[in-house]
C-alpha cells in the first residue's frame, strides 16, 4: 500500500475519532442528566430523618415561631416547612416537584423523612428536606453541621454585625416573609446546572468531519488541478517541466508529477529529434537533387556530353536511393517494425564474413581490415540486422582511417557478454561528441569534408544493438583513433 493510501486512511480515521468522541460525550452527558433526574427530590438519609424529627417536635410544641428560630440556625435552612397554600415558613421559594415527592413519600406511610404537622389553629405544615444535589446554597461560607441549633451549641463562623441573624455571613441578608431580599430559584438562586443538549456535540462532530474532509479534498485537489493545467499546457505545445519542486510531498501524486515531467522531457527530445531529422533529411536530399538538376541542364545544353550527364544522374539516383533506404530502415527500427523471429547466429562465422567483405572494400582504398580473436559462440538474434550493424561500424572506420592503416575487428566473451570491438587509427572524435555520434546525420567536427556518407550508419547500428538487448559506445584510443564497442548478452 502506498503513501497516498495511508494519508486517506489516517484522515478518515481522525475524522471518525473526532465524531466518536463528540457522540460519546453527548451520550455521557445525556446519561448523567438522566441519572440526576432519577435521584430522589428529597433527602432520605438518617441525618435528614433526625433533622425532620427535631423540626417536627419544635413546630408541634413551640409553634411556627420556634420552628422559624430553629430553621434560622440550621445549616443553610435545609428543612422546609410548607403549608397547604404552598407557602414556606421562612418565605423561601419551593420547588413543586419536591413538594409532590414529599407528599408521595408521606402517602406511602414513610414518616421518617417527611412529616405533616397540624397546629391547634388548624394550619398544617409539610416538613421535608430537599435532596442535597438539588439544592444550591445561598452562600458557601457556612459549613456547620446539619443539626446545628437542634439543642447543641454552635460556634460562630465570624463576628456578627448588629441586625444580622445568627449563621449568616456579614453583608448577606436572608429573605424573611414580607422582607425584600434575594430570592433563590426552584433549585437555588441560579438554578441547577443543566447538561449540554446532545445536539451541540453532534454539531461539533459534524463540523470536525467537514473540516477533515475539506482539508483532505484541498490536499488532493491541488496537485490534481496542477496536473490538469499541465496537461492543458502540454496539449498546446508547452512541454516545460512543472513539478520539479513536488518531491517534498512524498506521495504518489508527487511521483505522478515527476513522471509527467519525464514524459514531457522525452516528448521534447522526440520532437526536437524529429525537427532535426526533417532538417537533416532536407539538407541531405538537397545536394543530390541539385546535382541531378545540374546534370539534366548540362545534357540539354550540350547533347555531346549526354553520356557523362547520364552517369552523374545515375550516381546521384543511387545515392538518393541509398539515403531513402537508410531512412526507412532507421524509421522501422525505431518503431520496432523489424523485430521478427530470432535464430541462432554463429558469431565467428558472422564476423569472418563481415571482415572478408570489408577487406575487399578497404583494399581498393589502400587500407586493411584484420580479425583478432573471433569469438566461437552462438548468439540468438536476427543475423541480417546484426550483420548490417557491424558492417556500418566497420565501414565507418574504413572511411575515417588514413591510407595504409589497419582496422581491427575483435570479438571476445566476458562473463556471458559478447564484446565486438572495431578499432581504427583515424582522427578520433571530440570528447563531447562521443555520445552524439550515434544520432542520425551527426558529423563530428574532425570529419573530413570529402568523406562520403549521410551519418545514418551508426544510428542504425545503435537501434539494432538495442533491439538485441545490447549497448554500443565509443572511446578515443591512446595514440589516436577510435574504438567502437558493441556489447551483446549471450543469454
Amino acid at each position: 500500500m502506498g503513501r497516498l493510501f495511508w494519508k486517506f486512511f489516517l484522515s478518515i480515521l481522525l475524522a471518525q475519532l473526532a465524531a466518536t468522541v463528540a457522540i460519546g460525550g453527548a451520550l455521557w452527558l445525556k446519561n448523567r442528566a438522566a441519572q440526576q433526574e432519577r435521584r430522589p427530590a428529597i433527602d432520605t438519609s438518617p441525618p435528614a430523618a433526625m433533622a425532620i424529627e427535631s423540626a417536627a417536635a419544635t413546630l408541634e410544641f413551640g409553634g411556627p415561631q420556634a420552628l422559624g428560630r430553629l430553621l434560622e440556625n440550621m445549616d443553610r435552612h435545609r428543612v422546609f416547612a410548607v403549608d397547604d397554600l404552598g407557602k414556606e415558613l421562612l418565605g423561601r421559594i419551593v420547588n413543586p416537584v419536591q413538594v409532590a415527592a414529599a407528599r408521595a413519600v408521606l402517602d406511602n406511610g414513610d414518616t421518617r423523612v417527611v412529616r405533616r404537622i397540624t397546629l391547634p389553629n388548624g394550619r398544617r405544615y409539610l416538613l421535608f428536606l430537599p435532596a442535597q444535589d438539588r439544592l444550591t446554597p445561598l452562600y458557601s461560607g457556612d459549613a456547620r453541621p446539619l443539626l446545628a441549633g437542634a439543642g447543641m451549641p454552635m460556634p460562630e463562623v465570624g463576628p456578627r454585625a448588629p441586625g444580622l441573624r445568627p449563621g449568616f455571613p456579614q453583608g448577606v441578608a436572608r429573605p424573611y416573609p414580607g422582607t425584600p431580599g434575594p430570592m433563590p430559584g426552584p433549585d437555588g438562586p441560579r438554578g441547577r446546572f443543566q447538561p449540554l443538549t446532545p445536539f451541540i456535540p453532534l454539531a461539533a462532530a459534524l463540523v470536525a468531519s467537514l473540516l477533515f474532509a475539506a482539508l483532505l479534498a484541498w490536499y488532493f485537489s491541488r496537485p490534481i488541478r496542477a496536473l490538469r493545467q499541465a496537461f492543458e499546457a502540454a496539449s498546446q505545445g508547452d512541454l516545460a517541466p512543472r513539478f520539479a519542486g513536488a518531491g517534498r510531498r512524498g506521495d504518489e501524486l508527487a511521483d505522478l508529477g515527476r513522471d509527467f515531467d519525464r514524459m514531457t522531457a522525452r516528448l521534447r527530445n522526440l520532437m526536437d529529434g524529429q525537427r532535426r531529422l526533417l532538417h537533416d533529411v532536407s539538407h541531405e536530399l538537397r545536394s543530390p537533387l541539385a546535382r541531378l538538376q545540374a546534370a539534366i541542364g548540362l545534357a540539354h545544353q550540350n547533347p555531346a556530353r549526354m553520356a557523362a550527364s547520364f552517369g552523374r544522374i545515375e550516381r546521384e539516383s543511387v545515392r538518393m536511393d541509398k539515403l531513402v533506404d537508410e531512412l526507412l530502415t532507421l524509421s522501422r527500427l525505431e518503431a520496432g517494425a523489424l523485430s521478427g523471429t530470432r535464430e541462432e547466429i554463429d558469431v565467428a562465422e558472422l564476423l569472418h564474413g563481415i571482415v572478408g567483405d570489408a577487406q575487399f572494400e578497404a583494399t581498393a582504398q589502400g587500407r586493411t581490415v584484420a580479425a583478432r580473436g573471433m569469438a566461437d559462440v552462438v548468439l540468438l538474434g536476427q543475423p541480417d540486422l546484426l550483420a548490417r550493424a557491424i558492417e556500418n561500424v566497420v565501414r565507418n572506420a574504413i572511411k575515417h582511417s588514413p591510407a595504409g592503416e589497419t582496422i581491427v575487428v575483435e570479438g571476445t566473451v566476458e562473463g556471458g557478454t559478447l564484446r565486438i570491438r572495431v578499432l581504427d587509427r583515424g582522427p578520433g572524435v571530440a570528447p563531447q561528441d562521443l555520445r552524439t555520434i550515434f544520432e542520425p546525420f551527426f558529423r563530428s567536427s574532425g570529419t573530413e569534408k570529402d568523406v562520403e556518407g549521410h551519418g545514418l550508419g551508426l544510428a542504425i547500428a545503435r537501434q539494432v544493438v538495442q533491439q538485441h538487448g545490447g549497448t554500443i559506445g565509443a572511446a578515443n584510443r591512446d595514440g589516436g583513433g577510435l574504438c567502437v564497442e558493441i556489447a551483446l548478452p549471450l543469454d
